[in-house]
């Protein structure tokens, strides 16, 4: 069953209705859904649908590409080269409307590094000429971004749309799992990434930790190995990156710990992390407005599932091994709590996205803060500061996932933090709490128009 993508669906829709040639690279992380967009796309329409394979060679790609073009006949004949390949599909495509699908084209790059000039070629000499649609694949988000999108490269111009597939939303991820209670949905949610393969595999005839249970701490489960296959397939030295995640779900987080955890100069990790950085797995931070050379920089991992697997699975992948899962999951289970502390910033921030046009003003920024409390003499953290640098006011947010209502010193707290930010001379306060609020806090708030409480029960409603 195909869920969400509408956008996505509706630009590629547009696209494939221009009576002219068309080229749309999409790209994102494995996983996240692009060849299943593709499939649900070119339902019902000609289309040649090519996947490239994996450290396969120059011929056996071309072997692939050639049955695709003729559609796997028994009698394909096989092109001795890509340009003639190409030379086919161009033939085709004069006496008909013509979708041609490269899924995975870096790999079809990595076989032979001509092949991009030659589709340029072919572009600006012949496929010009037609009404034919091209989809360009990818995984390796820097390879789509530098080698297909990026200035220098030869394809550069020839796009006329891209679509970069991210996870999913939190309204879209809880179709899934339609059964589960709002907060079910959310843990979903958080241990997968929002990635639609992981949430396809959840099942809400089933209590949410019977599939936790099962998806994770089961050695013969999909989820179990996913981490370590996806680092073997994007990573020649799996290792060493996974030394580096290691690290942070640990909780090192700069760059100087990190390399102390892993053991390496700071210049091997840094080379590292960079493709952890274009793979998605990692994500670079600094304090909301903060310059990108703060000294603050710290690294998290960005994906749900990793930060997931990292946290609870991979201490325990030997008990797992011997089926102590079941064992493993219990003894957990007390910890998702915390878990999912990061997960419902990231939902609060979304809600915010959701509600701009009743926000008291068009923010421009959103993002975590921390650093140094001159007033407290201590370190503090701000959960996010929504923010417009032209303006001088600004939503300070607290995220609070708890098992027990949130209190007025948490709105006092928020409002002393918030001070430090003089350059703003108008402050407001949005308060998010999975289990509500005390009438202390109600009191409060109740007595100012600058605090707004939000219950999780109200949000994405």
């Amino acid at each position: 069953m195909f869920i969400g993508r509408q956008k996505e669906l509706e630009m590629l829709s547009n696209q494939y209705a221009k009576n002219e040639f068309t080229c749309i690279p999409i790209y994102g992380r494995r996983r996240v859904g692009k060849t299943q967009l593709i499939e649900e796309f070119i339902r019902g329409k000609r289309a040649i649908f090519f996947t490239a394979v994996s450290k396969g060679t120059y011929k056996s790609n071309i072997e692939l590409l050639s049955k695709a073009i003729f559609e796997d006949n028994e009698a394909t004949p096989v092109y001795s080269n890509f340009y003639d390949a190409l030379d086919g599909i161009y033939q085709l495509a004069q006496k008909e409307k013509l979708i041609f699908v490269i899924d995975e084209f870096p790999y079809l790059a990595e076989s032979d590094e001509s092949i991009i000039s030659v589709l340029q070629q072919f572009i600006d000499l012949k496929f010009l000429k037609t009404n034919m649609m091209m989809i360009l694949s990818g995984s390796s988000l820097s390879f789509m971004e530098n080698q297909v999108l990026g200035y220098q490269s030869p394809l550069y111009g020839r796009r006329t749309g891209q679509i970069k597939l991210l996870p999913l939303d939190f309204q879209t991820a809880r179709l899934f799992a339609p059964g589960f209670s709002k907060v079910d949905q959310a843990i979903m949610y958080g241990v997968t990434g929002a990635i639609p393969k992981y949430l396809s595999l959840f099942n809400d005839g089933l209590s949410l930790g019977e599939n936790l249970s099962g998806q994770y701490f089961d050695r013969n489960a999909y989820l179990f190995e996913e981490t370590q296959n996806l680092l073997k397939q994007e990573f020649k030295e799996p290792a060493m990156y996974q030394a580096i995640i290691t690290a942070i779900a640990s909780g090192c987080s700069q760059m100087k710990d990190i390399k102390n955890k892993v053991g390496e100069e700071s210049s091997t990790v840094a080379t590292y992390m960079k493709s952890l950085l274009d793979t998605g797995v990692v994500k670079k931070e600094i304090p909301a407005m903060d310059k990108p050379s703060s000294r603050k920089t710290i690294y998290r991992l960005d994906d749900g599932m990793f930060r997931f697997w990292y946290r609870f699975v991979y201490p325990n992948v030997s008990l797992v091994a011997l089926d102590k899962g079941g064992m493993v999951y219990n003894r957990i289970k007390p910890q998702i709590t915390s878990f999912m502390g990061e997960v419902f910033e990231k939902l609060c921030i979304e809600y915010m996205w959701s509600i701009y046009s009743e926000l008291p003003f068009g923010f421009q920024n959103i993002g975590r803060w921390w650093g140094n409390n001159p007033d407290l003499k201590s370190q503090s953290e701000i959960d996010f500061i929504a923010y417009h640098n032209d303006e001088e006011q600004a939503i300070f947010g607290e995220c609070k996932w708890k098992n027990e209502e949130l209190d007025k010193s948490i709105i006092e707290g928020l409002i002393t933090k918030s001070q430090m930010f003089n350059q703003f001379n108008c402050r407001h306060y949005y308060l998010f709490s999975k289990s509500g609020f005390t009438r202390g806090a109600w009191e409060l708030a109740n007595g100012r128009d600058d605090i707004r409480l939000i219950d999780f029960k109200e949000m994405f409603e």
